[in-house]
């Protein structure tokens, strides 16, 4: 909120931002425990090594991509929304919305974000966890196809994909749980909206208060 106003011409600290809230009954959003569990391993599969190790930014624009999925309600029933993200600049490059979880979807979700970056991302590492759709042989060869380098963390690790849990955090928190949804039609024009939001107006604390879009605007090889 400082950032937002600052950037509009108001010269205010951060600490009357907060005492102005606080007296017209504005605060921050609390977290839900809620958590469905998405990750389920084929205990047949083979895991591609954790080519990341933790190292999510590696300072520059398709070094990681990372990618997770997360479940979802509307009316009519469950969905699932798979997103896959820049690891340095956080826009999400490619996502899906499907109503149950498959390899389908996270192919879907590759191919936008290999079209969001022109195809220039040979080499890139593609990081998830180890979930079924994440080891098919439909992902696989989907990764083959881009040139992307597969990595997994190990199962039941959350900090080995944390950035993935942090953005599944922001986006259900801020928005998600704030709204109800009676369609699936509905839900998924909600999940467009706000992605659309994040990349090119939510300011980030690790990009200096900047979008995701504005930061890579900001960036040499952009210019």
């Amino acid at each position: 909120m400082t950032a937002e106003l600052r950037h509009l011409g108001e010269v205010v600290s951060a600490k009357t931002v907060a005492k102005v809230m606080a007296s017209v009954g504005i605060e921050g959003i609390s977290p839900r425990t809620f958590k469905v569990r998405t990750t389920v391993a084929d205990p047949a599969a083979s895991f591609p090594p954790d080519l990341v190790e933790r190292e999510f930014d590696q300072g520059r624009l398709n070094a990681v991509w990372l990618t997770d999925i997360t479940y979802l309600s509307c009316g009519v029933g469950e969905m699932f929304l798979c997103a896959i993200r820049d690891g340095h600049s956080r826009t999400v490059l490619g996502y899906s919305v499907a109503d149950h979880i498959s390899a389908g979807m996270v192919t879907t979700a590759i191919e936008a974000a290999v079209a969001a970056r022109g195809g220039e991302c040979r080499g890139t590492v593609l990081h998830s966890d180890r979930g079924g759709e994440y080891t098919a042989h439909l992902t696989a060869q989907a990764c083959l196809r881009h040139g992307l380098r597969r990595s997994m963390g190990a199962t039941g690790i959350g900090w080995d994909n944390s950035p993935a849990e942090s953005f599944w955090s922001t986006f259900k928190h801020e928005h998600y749980y704030r709204h109800v949804y009676a369609t699936k039609t509905e839900l998924v024009a909600a999940v467009d909206k706000w992605i659309e939001f994040y990349n090119s107006t939510r300011r980030h604390s690790k990009l200096g208060m900047r979008s995701p879009s504005d930061y890579e605007m900001s960036l040499p090889a952009a210019a």
